[in-house]
């Protein structure tokens, strides 16, 4: 799709598997992206994959457990020698631990949650900040949760490590907004049916929740846009 409003560019998308994370990259792809699909899950990429080349889009999965570290350094090599820059940094990958008292959180579970949520992201960061400097339109979205800055019960370990994430990802885009034309959103997406979120509410009616697709499709307008930096929005928030 070489006329879309994203022609030319380059996109990663984290979490490109399922939920958000596959119907936002479907949707970048759409506009005439060529995105990079991260993830564990390689079967799922794939059909993500053959989903956008069957729309006539462009894509490369990339596995990436975003638990080692050295895995994003290789795609970021990789795809500095074949592109040569990155224009859009989407960050949906996440990972929900127990919903415990914090008396009882699971020390592992904790750690790996850490990982995944934010020190996958500071790795992501170190390792692209150099290629979006080359683009000369680059943005970063950061898909954040209500419990980073509403903190409620049992939700603590989660909700601790997207609050860390929204720090981190504000920072950056402070440092950065001077020097660089690279700029930074964090997006709340609410309620949305996902996997993720029928772990967390395993007695809730999935059709009583928006579809991942709604959101992406609001992440196109805020890709779209020259939204200020650092931003923060929520789904029911006009981009």
């Amino acid at each position: 799709m070489s006329d879309g409003q994203f022609a030319g560019q380059i996109a990663l998308v984290t979490g490109a598997s399922k939920g958000i994370g596959a119907a936002t990259a479907i949707a970048v792809a759409a506009e005439g992206a060529h995105v990079l699909l991260t993830g564990r899950d390689t079967k799922a990429l794939e059909a993500v994959e053959d989903h956008i080349f069957q729309a006539g889009g462009s894509a490369t999965i990339a596995p990436v457990d975003l638990v080692e570290p050295d895995g994003i350094a290789r795609l970021a090599t990789a795809v500095l020698e074949r592109w040569g820059k990155l224009d859009i940094l989407v960050i949906a990958a996440a990972l929900l631990p127990e919903l415990t008292a914090v008396a009882q959180i699971d020390q592992k579970a904790f750690n790996k949650a850490l990982t995944v949520n934010l020190l996958a992201t500071q790795a992501l960061i170190a390792n692209f900040d150099p290629l979006l400097r080359k683009s000369a339109d680059a943005r970063v979205i950061g898909l954040t949760t209500t419990v980073a800055e509403k903190p409620r019960a049992y939700w603590g370990a989660y909700g601790a490590t997207k609050a860390a994430f929204e720090v981190l990802l504000d920072c950056y885009a402070q440092e950065v907004a001077n020097i660089s034309k690279i700029r930074v959103a964090l997006y709340n997406p609410g309620a949305t049916r996902t996997a993720m979120r029928a772990r967390a509410y395993p007695g809730e009616d999935p059709a009583s929740v928006k579809p991942p697709e709604a959101v992406a499709e609001a992440l196109i307008a805020l890709l779209g846009k020259q939204f200020p930096s650092p931003t923060r929005l929520s789904f029911n928030q006009p981009a």
